[in-house]
């Protein structure tokens, strides 16, 4: 039977360290769910006690199936007693059955940060260890800057480690704090470790400083540990934490470790990782291992023949094990199989020899040299690709738009810039003239087509604009440069998972480019939806 490994999620707090990121407690409880849902071990749920979102997260918890809730804090203060520390107590005051509390394990911190002898250091370790226990916790360690501290002074750091061992916590964490240690000294220390404490004991923090989390946890583990923490997506302070989402198939697929996550539960990670993404409001990163965009996407003729004979000349494992998906790209190195491969995703079968195929390749190359790019733009290369194969309903014909930016001081002196889009299209027999206002161009221009489509088409209330791209093509031409815009929209279809897709417009006016991408994105939508023009 493979060695369990246990997985500790710690995104709802140290993933609100990260800069622009800032859970509300919906979010807490709808992130706690979806990693119950995949059989994470526990869920740190944050610092009851340290603010008033961590206070309400913790006066609610959500009921978790498999998970374990934990809460974070620190040990007792210098002059105080374990039961008598209101920090302290309002860790092991909430309902979390779990409690994680961080100690000092480097010299250097204890005599400069806190200011108290070693001796004294163990003691409020060992204090707060015993108050969380005799309040029922689970309760584990996290030993600060573990790494420096055992390099300074390898005494002390045992000392510490050991200590906890004896005053019965469950997980003693050794932790990277300042993410400076790589994988051969974490493999080394941890065997030191080991050899005065079990490995099942023993967890790995490690924060991504030098681009080493994920190669440091799994050589923490490989030297004995059998817990690891880490966030979703590596979010954290500075350069984040280790990335959960890719190493839990290293664990599983790579090297055989049990973590408590079914081959059908690892087929949810890519929901998962995209998911954070979404209730961050940002885009996914595409190169993400496993479970980006572009993790299993193929560009040039020769790698997709490849891939279509065997899968394996260049995926390392199958994209459905994590629930991601082939993505062939369409571009102007592409090739027939590139083509055929990619209409075989979206639905269309074509003869190889069909001239239509050969019409469609001739017109991407030619709109590429254009300025067009169809890699990232999935959605305009359906709608070109389904035009020229068997045509794609008109939703709606534009006669005219106009978009006016206004810069102004306020009645309270501020300095306002508000633009103003009227937009007069046809759905139909219908005409419509609608007006929008947004805080760009381009926003009151989608608003205004929202406005006039909206009657016709009320599916379109859940399109939303997640990512929006400018580049200048002929930048030698200045402000008279060829433009283009590459949009990426989202919608809450199929059971609320959310579906993305990429389009992609091109004009030497940025503003008409943006409504060609525009365009595309309303039609992509509404066609997939299965809607009637009428």
């Amino acid at each position: 039977m493979a060695d369990r490994v246990y997985l500790y999620d710690s995104t709802l707090r140290d993933g609100a360290q990260t800069q622009g990121v800032d859970f509300n407690p919906a979010d807490k409880a709808a992130i706690s769910k979806a990693l119950d849902k995949i059989g994470v071990d526990y869920v740190e749920g944050g610092w009851p006690g340290a603010n008033p979102t961590d206070d309400a997260f913790f006066a609610d918890l959500p009921k978790l199936g498999f998970a374990r809730m934990s809460s974070f804090g620190m040990t007792r203060r210098s002059g105080r007693s374990a039961a008598n520390d209101p920090g302290l107590q309002a860790v092991l005051g909430s309902a979390a059955p779990a409690a994680c509390l961080v100690g000092k394990t480097w010299d250097f911190h204890v005599e400069l940060a806190l200011g108290v002898s070693l001796t004294e250091n163990i003691d409020m370790i060992v204090d707060s260890l015993a108050e969380s226990i005799k309040r029922g916790k689970e309760t584990m360690l996290d030993a600060e800057h573990f790494f420096d501290g055992y390099k300074a002074n390898p005494g002390f750091a045992l000392d510490c480690v050991k200590a906890a061992r004896d005053a019965g916590a469950r997980w003693i964490v050794l932790c990277d704090t300042n993410g400076g240690t790589l994988p051969h000294e974490i493999e080394r220390i941890v065997g030191e470790v080991t050899k005065h404490v079990s490995g099942d004991q023993l967890g790995i923090h490690c924060h991504n400083d030098t681009e080493n989390a994920v190669a440091n946890s799994l050589a923490a583990v490989k030297a004995g540990v059998r817990q690891i923490q880490g966030t979703i997506n590596g979010l954290g302070e500075r350069c984040g934490n280790a990335n959960l989402i890719p190493i839990i198939p290293n664990l599983m697929i790579k090297m055989g470790y049990d973590t408590g996550v079914s081959a059908e539960q690892l087929t949810q990670l890519t929901h998962i990782s995209r998911m954070l993404d979404e209730r961050l409001n940002r885009p996914p990163a595409r190169n993400a291992a496993y479970v980006g965009d572009s993790a299993f996407a193929h560009k040039g003729g020769l790698h997709v023949s490849a891939v279509e004979k065997d899968p394996r000349t260049y995926e390392h494992v199958p994209p459905e094990t994590v629930g991601n998906k082939r993505h062939i790209v369409v571009s102007d190195q592409a090739g027939r199989s590139n083509v055929v491969s990619r209409l075989r995703d979206i639905g269309v079968e074509i003869d190889p020899k069909s001239p239509a195929l050969g019409k469609l390749l001739d017109e991407i190359k030619t709109r590429e040299r254009d300025g067009f790019t169809y890699d990232g733009a999935d959605g305009s290369f359906e709608l070109l690709a389904r035009r020229l194969i068997h045509g794609v309903p008109d939703y709606f014909k534009l006669v005219s738009f106009r978009v006016i930016t206004e810069r102004r001081y306020n009645a309270r002196g501020d300095l306002v810039t508000m633009s103003e889009a009227s937009v007069k299209l046809d759905v139909g027999a219908h005409r419509r003239l609608t007006v929008g206002e947004g805080n760009g161009p381009v926003n009151a221009l989608d608003a205004a087509l929202r406005a006039a489509l909206l009657e016709f088409y009320p599916g379109l209330k859940d399109l939303r604009l997640i990512d929006y791209k400018v580049r200048i093509l002929a930048p030698e031409r200045a402000t008279a440069a060829v433009t283009r815009v590459m949009i990426e929209s989202a919608d809450g279809h199929e059971h609320g998972d959310v579906r993305n897709w990429g389009t992609v417009g091109v004009s030497e006016n940025v503003i008409d480019a943006s409504y060609e991408a525009l365009h595309d994105s309303i039609t992509w939508k509404l066609y997939r939806d299965g809607v009637t023009a009428p």
